[in-house]
């Protein structure tokens, strides 16, 4: 009959027993870019979680549990979950920015220092295109950081948990956990407040010509503006009548307004 060691005995079962425990794992995502709302997946036990605006997230996994990173900017990351790391109850996931690959460049001509002579005898073809390759983007006028972070959230690769490869993922965890709500709420915030400081430039001189408010006064009177249903839609018309009549109304409920707060 085989003898085995107490010790040995208990070491074994120890070991079993934290292959089988499930923690909650603090995680630290590494990058030079941002890596806030990222996500994180546990393929194994079907949980999912966001990074935070430090890269810092929390999930649940135990030994042998594969995660999945993922995200627009960066290539997919799977890290398998060790003992050693169940123990720490924390990792840091090193993430490379997802580039594509150029064509190589081949220098074979001789350049004669004519720009238009040189032009006509090179091999240069039409303007990189975007999606020849392989990157997400446009060619208009570029993105704000807000206006980037509600683009990534509304795109990026396909999700796992069996939910078939027609699915974003991405996109639709963002949507359940309000994620993209909240960003477009930040972006028309932006556009507001960028609208704003463009007629405060153009008509504070013709509207306040005659009047003696102070300019805190007049700061929270464009504010008064912007939060109009109709703001965004008359700066973008981009009709310079309209625009004005507009902000003249304004302008007297503003005052009316303050007249009765004055009164009481």
């Amino acid at each position: 009959m085989i003898k085995i060691k107490p010790i040995f005995f208990f070491t074994f079962i120890l070991s079993l027993s934290i292959q089988a425990q499930t923690k909650e794992l603090n995680g630290q995502l590494v990058a030079n870019d941002e890596v806030d709302g990222l996500h994180i997946q546990n393929k194994t036990a079907a949980k999912y979680t966001i990074s935070n605006e430090d890269g810092s997230f929390v999930i649940p996994a135990k030994v042998s549990d594969t995660l999945i990173i993922s995200g627009v900017k960066y290539q997919i990351k799977e890290v398998v979950i060790t003992a050693s790391i169940i123990e720490l109850g924390q990792f840091n996931v090193h993430l490379i920015e997802n580039v594509s690959e150029l064509n190589e460049v081949v220098v074979g001509k001789i350049l004669t220092g004519s720009l238009e002579s040189d032009i006509s005898n090179s091999d240069a073809e039409t303007e990189i295109n975007f999606y020849d390759l392989g990157i997400p983007g446009y060619k208009g006028k570029p993105l704000t950081q807000n206006e980037r972070k509600l683009h990534d959230a509304d795109a990026g690769p396909m999700g796992y948990i069996g939910l078939g490869g027609g699915v974003n993922l991405h996109k639709l965890l963002n949507k359940v956990s309000g994620r993209t709500k909240k960003l477009k709420a930040i972006v028309e915030l932006d556009d507001r407040d960028k609208c704003s400081k463009r007629l405060r430039d153009d008509y504070e001189s013709i509207l306040f010509e005659k009047d003696t408010l102070t300019i805190s006064l007049r700061t929270e009177y464009f504010l008064y503006c912007q939060e109009d249903e109709e703001f965004l839609n008359l700066c973008n018309a981009k009709n310079e009548i309209k625009m004005l009549e507009f902000l003249q109304a304004k302008l007297l409920v503003y005052q009316e307004n303050r007249k009765i707060v004055s009164e009481d």
